[in-house]
């Protein structure tokens, strides 16, 4: 077996093409052809060589929303027929060897939307059985992007892709079947695999496999970190409403709630993801909570405002005393305090009134809002703009 002592610096990880194989001077020049034969790809007549894809997801360990990224662990298992390989079993008795990669061929694997790939094993090695069957294990631990739709947020769910591609082959000569098997075991993260589906694109003019991950969203920490302190706030502002506008701490305490809520929002900014369309529905609804704060806070000091000046007012206006007074016992003239008492009361209470139609107004727009909210949670669709690959009059995938 010379196929097994051969040395190269070829490696299937970094989809390379297959170099020249490094033989000894002393082998015979018919040998030294037939192992480069056996590193080309083998010839299946007319139809394209058949390989056999098995993917084994055994877990997604990192889900970055705000990178739009994905990391996971895969386990490849590639079968294919190589009958250059077989040998007969009557002068062989083994059924079965393994070889090392560079002494026959394998399909050059890329993953198109990587950032990077780690394959483990420094040199993996293929089992060959009698008949020229191949079996070749790969294990790969990857970081890809992914296209999330983060529309609602923190209930999303979004198919995130990985696409094989064989660089070094056409689809003339390599045709993938591929299949997937969800091995995760672990389920303690805040995003879960729903389901999981391969395909194989048609019309390519590289020979591919695509692994689709579909991933959904737990929302428990968005909703304890997000969702209740923004409600919490909404509703100590409404019962700010509640209390009367004699008491001076009312100011205090919806400018304290407005601070309050501009520390929450700009934390928030940060924590929420962006994106050029679809942006999480969140970032609108928490956008107006924070008018809403804003109007009922001016709200608050207008009316105060208004209560001041007419207590200034009324201070001020003249009050005359006792001397000169002219009081006709069949026609009582009205006491003049009395009567500078019973405006300023009417204005005070016109005020009142005003407040309390406000806080009417205000506390349906807030429940009104969340109504229009949840419709929009539950019927508005995401439309995003094509990519520029795709809307670009020369751009888009090669297809035939």
């Amino acid at each position: 077996y010379v196929r097994q002592r051969l040395s190269t610096t070829r490696h299937l990880a970094q989809g390379h093409s297959v170099p020249s194989v490094a033989l000894p001077s002393f082998v015979d020049f018919n040998l030294r052809e037939e192992v480069q034969e056996s590193t080309q790809i083998p010839n299946n007549g007319s139809a394209p060589l058949l390989v056999d894809v098995r993917v084994f997801v055994s877990t997604v360990f990192n889900v970055d929303i705000l990178r739009y990224t994905v990391s996971s662990k895969l386990l490849l298992r590639l079968f294919w027929l190589d009958p250059r390989l077989a040998w007969n079993v009557s002068e062989h008795p083994q059924h079965a060897v393994t070889l090392s990669l560079d002494s026959l061929w394998t399909p050059g694997l890329t993953i198109q939307e990587a950032l990077w790939v780690d394959w483990q094993g420094q040199s993996p090695r293929a089992r060959v059985d009698q008949d020229g069957h191949v079996e070749l294990y790969l294990a790969l631990t990857t970081e890809t992007t992914c296209d999330f739709d983060l529309l609602r947020f923190p209930r999303d769910q979004s198919d995130c892709s990985l696409s094989f591609y064989a660089f070094s082959n056409t689809v003339k000569e390599l045709k993938f079947r591929a299949h997937v098997v969800n091995e995760i075991v672990s389920i303690k993260r805040e995003y879960v695999v729903k389901d999981l589906k391969t395909q194989v694109p048609p019309k390519q003019l590289v020979p591919c496999f695509q692994v689709t991950l579909r991933l959904q969203n737990t929302a428990l920490k968005a909703i304890i970190a997000l969702l209740v302190p923004g409600e919490a706030l909404l509703l100590a502002d409404m019962c700010g409403g509640l209390l009367p506008l004699r008491v001076t701490d009312r100011i205090a305490y919806k400018v304290t709630l407005l601070l309050g809520y501009f520390v929450f929002h700009s934390s928030l900014v940060q924590t929420l993801p962006s994106s050029s369309s679809c942006n999480p529905l969140l970032i609108y609804y928490f956008t107006v909570l924070l008018l809403l704060l804003f109007i009922s806070t001016v709200e608050t000091v207008l009316v105060a405002a208004l209560l001041a000046r007419g207590d200034i007012r009324a201070k001020s206006s003249p009050s005359p005393g006792p001397r000169g007074e002219q009081r006709d016992h069949g026609n009582p003239v009205p006491n003049p305090e009395e009567a500078s008492r019973g405006v300023k009361g009417s204005r005070r209470s016109r005020t009142e009134a005003a407040d309390h139609i406000f806080f009417l107004v205000y506390v349906a727009g807030v429940v009104c809002s969340q109504f229009i909210f949840a419709g929009l949670w539950i019927w508005v669709p995401c439309k995003s703009a094509p990519p520029p690959g795709e809307s670009a009059p020369h751009g888009g995938k090669p297809r035939l």
